[in-house]
């Protein structure tokens, strides 16, 4: 089988990955010699854009505690695209610390996966990929194929996944975010908030480290055999 290269520009995945009207960051910073007053909306007025960003929403927190430093539309509920895999990616990990899965387990690709279309990594139904493989192509190529062979063998189906996805938003205080799939194409009704992406992908980084090893990746390969 060919081998397929992957490429990524060294950027944190979360960046990469997010649509042109949201905009969220999360991670640990040392401030020095800042006006707090710059990082806050004045008043709680999340409508006021005063750094006149171009995204529709926006939200910055520190990592460590949780703490929203800026914030500017940040419950507004916008279209997440890709960005929905962050939370099919903390469902994988969650599953590994569980020991369901390990990151040799081999994952099946089905008719329904094959066929996702979008950023892929064209899956054959012939083929198998390591969780570990899944994962890099998850991370590297935003790989919807890749997203929804992982999500049926966790839970069966799809489906059922997305019930997994909105059952942990719930847990994690993610209001304005309701799951229609795991890979993020466009549905009616498939929302969330930068707030809310923010929440999760906090809750990736903080119990799931290891998940950097996979989103900082420069240049990999699969199918090396």
């Amino acid at each position: 089988m060919n081998k397929s290269l992957l490429k990524i520009v060294s950027i944190f995945l979360l960046i990469i990955m997010l649509i042109s009207h949201i905009s969220v960051y999360a991670t640990e910073f040392v401030w020095s010699n800042y006006d707090e007053t710059m990082l806050t909306s004045t008043n709680g007025d999340e409508t006021e854009n005063f750094l006149n960003l171009e995204a529709g929403s926006a939200v910055l927190i520190e990592q460590s505690t949780g703490q929203v430093l800026y914030d500017h539309n940040m419950h507004e509920q916008l279209r997440p695209a890709s960005v929905t895999k962050v939370m099919t990616l903390l469902l994988i990990m969650e599953a590994l610390d569980r020991g369901e899965i390990t990151l040799e387990t081999k994952v099946p690709c089905s008719e329904n996966a094959s066929k996702m279309g979008g950023s892929q990594i064209w899956l054959d139904v012939r083929e198998e990929l390591t969780v570990n493989e899944m994962l890099k192509a998850i991370c590297v190529v935003s790989a919807n194929d890749c997203t929804v062979a992982m999500a049926e063998y966790l839970a069966g189906s799809e489906e059922q996944f997305v019930v997994r996805m909105n059952e942990k938003a719930k847990q994690l205080g993610m209001e304005d975010t309701t799951f229609k799939n795991c890979h993020g194409i466009d549905e009616d009704g498939h929302v969330t908030s930068s707030f809310d992406i923010a929440l999760m992908s906090r809750e990736l980084l903080v119990n799931h480290p290891n998940i950097t090893k996979y989103t900082t990746i420069w240049m990999d390969s699969l199918r090396d055999r």
